[in-house]
């Protein structure tokens, strides 16, 4: 079983060995290829393409995260994009083979991807980082090319199975950070067990120089970041429905 989940191969964009801001801890990131969404603020546009990047075996990967297990111990490996439940089986191989040597996993994911395709490699982690874009579809649909719909029923699943999950939202002036949404957002999240904590990402810019790369217009070069005060009143948004907040 375990040499046929080495054997498994996936497309990968790039991996990180020291990360801190992808789920608890120090933890390995494995990037993978391949994303269905357009998010118009994406900083990582380089990596929507399934037919570009590295083919590796999960073994030759978790082979390498090996050699970090002392640093990462106490945090974990972190698969996250592109979109890893784009390629499901790979996902469930990798993360398969990191739960046999012990450490702990996360997804990070759109939630774009239907359940259908992809419950096994869900039922194969730890933690889900969902990233709701919108909490209205069609605005989320006009934000990202795909409406919200696979998402939320991601999310229902794991409050279903008790599956941990840090929401990710991205607070996106003229889009997302409008007091309405936000209240929206927070009312429903309120409800669910699962949520652990919701992670308030201002929009930045640093990813502007990539969208040459894909050649195609990038839409929110006046777009500003958010300053602190309005981070502050979304924060607060949230908090007051008795929801953990970071960032």
């Amino acid at each position: 079983m375990t040499e046929d989940l080495r054997a498994v191969t996936g497309r990968i964009h790039s991996t990180e060995s020291f990360g801190a801001v992808d789920g608890p801890g120090v933890r390995f990131i494995v990037f993978t290829q391949g994303c269905p969404l357009r998010c118009l603020y994406c900083h990582n546009p380089d990596s929507w393409k399934f037919s570009e990047g590295e083919e590796r075996t999960a073994g030759a990967l978790i082979d390498e995260i090996l050699n970090y297990k002392n640093f990462i111990s106490k945090g974990g490996v972190t698969l996250s994009g592109g979109d890893p439940l784009a390629q499901p089986e790979f996902s469930y191989a990798l993360l398969s083979l990191c739960k046999e040597n012990g450490l702990h996993t996360a997804v990070d994911t759109s939630g774009a991807i239907p359940l259908e395709h992809c419950q096994k490699a869900v039922d194969a982690a730890d933690l889900l980082l969902l990233d709701i874009k919108e909490i209205d579809s069609a605005d989320c649909k006009a934000l990202t090319g795909q409406g919200n719909e696979n998402a939320l029923k991601l999310l229902d699943y794991c409050e279903q199975v008790g599956k941990p999950v840090w929401i990710r939202h991205v607070c996106l002036p003229g889009y997302t950070l409008r007091q309405e949404k936000l209240e929206r957002l927070a009312d429903f999240l309120k409800g669910y067990r699962c949520v652990e904590q919701v992670e308030l990402i201002p929009f930045h810019q640093m990813g502007m120089y990539k969208w040459d790369y894909v050649d195609e217009p990038y839409q929110l070069k006046d777009t500003q970041t958010p300053t602190g005060a309005e981070m502050e009143l979304a924060r607060d948004i949230f908090e007051k429905r008795g929801l953990s907040v970071h960032g």
